[in-house]
């Protein structure tokens, strides 16, 4: 699913440094990103996605060479194949709950927005406790309920890859049970590899594998 070799990232200003040797992530695999503030771990979700591109190496993501593509081919491979969940999570404020999971089938062609797919955000919403909010706007949400809707969103398309940045990070206990049993289920019975950025270690059990970025890191003034 993800392989990268010889990676090289740094930004323009700073003395931000990320080098990867070479890391592979499997089909189905679940694994979490951790370490310390600044060592690279959303920086590296964002090379995977093709928001960002390596100075140097390659970024190969589902079969797609990432670090080859143009800015209109990456924004059309994440629609199609990878669901992200942002820290900030990203949330448009004139649109509902609802909407707002809905938006990846709005935005783009390559999706279809069918009776079906609004059946299934219906019932996703439903599984996080959001099924009282649909009509709501993201100004009258709490930071849980936001996050939330962000999940929702992410999985909706079923992709292949899910990128979660801090997915749990402001959630309380019950509903970060919630919204880990979504995205542990949708990999699961989607077959599809899940990567998350955490600084919650008592969720890690729940993975198959842990990176510790410290092993990444050269110098770090970029919070990540």
């Amino acid at each position: 699913m993800i392989s990268i070799s010889n990676l090289e990232f740094h930004y323009p200003s700073g003395d931000f440094r990320l080098s990867i040797p070479d890391l592979t992530i499997g089909e189905g695999e679940t694994v979490a990103f951790i370490g310390p503030s600044g060592s690279g771990k959303t920086t590296l979700l964002n090379l995977i996605a093709g928001i960002v591109t390596p100075a140097s190496g390659t970024v190969i993501t589902a079969g797609s060479s990432i670090d080859s593509m143009s800015d209109r081919e990456r924004r059309a491979f994440r629609v199609r194949h990878v669901g992200l969940v942002f820290q900030e999570f990203e949330l448009l404020e004139y649109l509902s709950v609802l909407d707002n999971i809905l938006l990846p089938y709005r935005i783009s062609p390559a999706l279809e927005l069918t009776g079906a797919v609004r059946r299934r955000a219906v019932a996703l919403a439903e599984e996080v406790g959001l099924a009282s909010l649909l009509d709501r706007y993201p100004e009258r949400l709490s930071q849980g309920e936001r996050q939330r809707v962000a999940v929702c969103r992410a999985v909706l398309p079923q992709p292949g890859l899910i990128l979660a940045d801090e997915p749990t990070g402001n959630l309380d206990p019950a509903n970060k049970t919630k919204v880990l049993d979504i995205l542990f289920a949708f990999a699961a019975n989607q077959g599809s590899t899940l990567v998350a950025v955490t600084h919650d270690h008592d969720i890690l059990d729940r993975f198959d594998r842990t990176i510790d970025f410290k092993a990444y890191q050269s110098t770090a003034d970029v919070a990540a």
